[in-house]
């Protein structure tokens, strides 16, 4: 679901450019610009993501970390199960009976001495630079067609036939991901991603 959505806003900001390029007047230099806006603020894009993604994990970790303080001063077993269940998603927490809270709290009790503060591992950083080459490489589909066809208004027409099937994969996916159905999905989504382009560029973006 990540991937889907860093693709997401990938396409939307690159359609931002080419969808604000007129092609009765565009010219060489007026392709040009575009392609080094467009590629230029997907790479901004990409690198500010991968840091708020660096930001949530370290949230994740410095919470983690909170809780597990927490369960260690707890006064008594009971308020350390309430500690645990707290932390797990309210469905999960109703469905497990006492024993299991109590046996996550004792296994809890025993790990290893708690880092002084949150850090960040290895994989993360990883994801960070993985989320900043999907957000990158999501411009080149759409901008290709500008660098080997010469002829503007086709270019922008492929160009716009290339997004709209990228839409569409993603929100067949994000169907498939989450329950709905697929096909529907995708229309839905290229809809979507039309009128938010659109939106972006009367605004002015």
């Amino acid at each position: 679901m990540e991937r889907i959505s860093e693709v997401l806003f990938g396409l939307i900001m690159v359609l931002t450019f080419t969808g604000s390029l007129s092609v009765a007047t565009a010219e060489h230099a007026d392709i040009r610009t575009m392609l080094i806006g467009a590629i230029g603020c997907n790479l901004a894009w990409g690198i500010i993501d991968g840091g708020l993604y660096l930001m949530a994990c370290l949230h994740e970790r410095g919470r983690n970390l909170l809780v597990l303080r927490e369960l260690r001063a707890a006064a008594d077993p009971a308020a350390g199960r309430r500690i645990i269940a707290d932390a797990l998603p309210p469905a999960v927490a109703a469905a497990l009976p006492l024993e299991q809270l109590e046996q996550a709290r004792q296994n809890l009790l025993v790990t290893p001495e708690l880092p002084a503060r949150p850090r960040l591992a290895k994989d993360e950083w990883q994801g960070a630079l993985a989320i900043c080459v999907i957000v990158f490489l999501s411009t080149f589909p759409v901008v290709i067609p500008f660098l080997f066809i010469g002829d503007a208004r086709l270019a922008l027409r492929i160009s716009n036939v290339i997004a709209i099937v990228m839409l569409f994969l993603c929100g067949y996916a994000f169907g498939r991901r989450a329950g709905l159905r697929p096909w529907a999905t995708g229309l839905v989504m290229v809809a979507i991603g039309v009128a938010l382009v659109a939106m972006t560029i009367a605004l002015g973006g």
